[in-house]
């Protein structure tokens, strides 16, 4: 490539990342190490004039961080916002956090990340090699949306049921898709009207049918772009990227960065680098836009 067509690649990859939305973004500060904090990040996302920013921290909810950013800098036009993850630091599978994250103005619910049973039943295989924080914590206690009869617990329904009043987004976070597959049909039946499953085919281990069956329950698939890109966590290429968009379909596809781990590029750097795998992948501006902004503030 010359080096005019390169100024013109990148001025195009610029272009198409104009009102993008990263819902999973992991800067600090954190118990894990990170590359940026929310600052770093939401200066990053406002120089590549995204719309909007959703910083996930798998231990505490970030709303008091976004609101004093916004007071302190209130002249940037990208919206931050946060969530709760919810791991043992929040009490586990708890509706009073999901509440209080409501009434903070939060935006998504990711249900049990590194505390999952799941995760921690891979924890030989898939999440081996998953980030650790600086210093040892507490050992985590396995959580689970199902009682040992495989039905949902109390807890669970009663977190559904302040999602559902509160209207903001439930997500997969690590469960497994044998628990995924109820949350989210009864989420449904309760209200629920937005849904994401977080990196369906990493730790999840969700098929081609599965996407397809939660597809059309109203879930959307959130791919983490980081899987995509060169870095620590890169495990696919762009081969693999074509194929899960089009098992849901672009408008049921969400490509969200899932970086600010060390070792990975920055957010905004892994997105001009997914842009440009979507380019060479032949999809049109339409779907583009779709994939890294439109779906997901759409679902904001």
């Amino acid at each position: 490539m010359t080096p005019s067509q390169n100024s013109e690649r990148n001025a195009e990859i610029a272009d198409l990342l104009i009102g993008a939305v990263d819902l999973h973004c992991h800067s600090g500060p954190a118990a894990m190490p990170r590359i940026l904090d929310h600052h770093d990040a939401m200066l990053d996302a406002e120089a590549a004039k995204f719309n909007a920013l959703v910083y996930k921290d798998h231990y505490y909810p970030g709303m008091s961080h976004c609101a004093m950013l916004e007071k302190l800098l209130p002249d940037l036009g990208v919206k931050v916002y946060s969530g709760v993850a919810l791991n043992n630091s929040n009490g586990g599978i708890n509706p009073h956090a999901v509440d209080h994250t409501v009434r903070m103005g939060g935006k998504i619910v990711w249900m049990p990340t590194l505390a999952a049973k799941n995760h921690i039943d891979k924890s030989s295989t898939e999440t081996k090699n998953f980030p650790k924080s600086e210093k040892p914590m507490l050992k985590a206690r396995p959580l689970t949306v199902l009682d040992d009869n495989g039905k949902l617990t109390q807890d669970t329904i009663d977190v559904l049921d302040v999602i559902a009043e509160g209207d903001i987004i439930l997500a997969g976070g690590h469960l497994s898709i044998h628990e995924m597959r109820p949350m989210f049909a009864e989420a449904k039946r309760r209200g629920v009207k937005k849904m994401i499953v977080n990196h369906p085919t990493y730790v999840i281990g969700c098929s081609d049918e599965d996407i397809r069956d939660l597809v059309g329950l109203g879930v959307k698939m959130e791919h983490s772009i980081c899987m995509f890109v060169e870095g620590r966590a890169h495990k696919y290429g762009p081969d693999k990227l074509a194929h899960l968009i089009e098992v849901a379909g672009v408008d049921n596809t969400l490509l969200c960065s899932d970086l600010g781990l060390q070792g990975s590029p920055r957010p905004v750097d892994g997105y001009r680098s997914i842009v440009g795998t979507l380019l060479d992948l032949q999809f049109g501006e339409k779907d583009i836009r779709k994939l890294v902004g439109k779906n997901a503030a759409q679902l904001l």
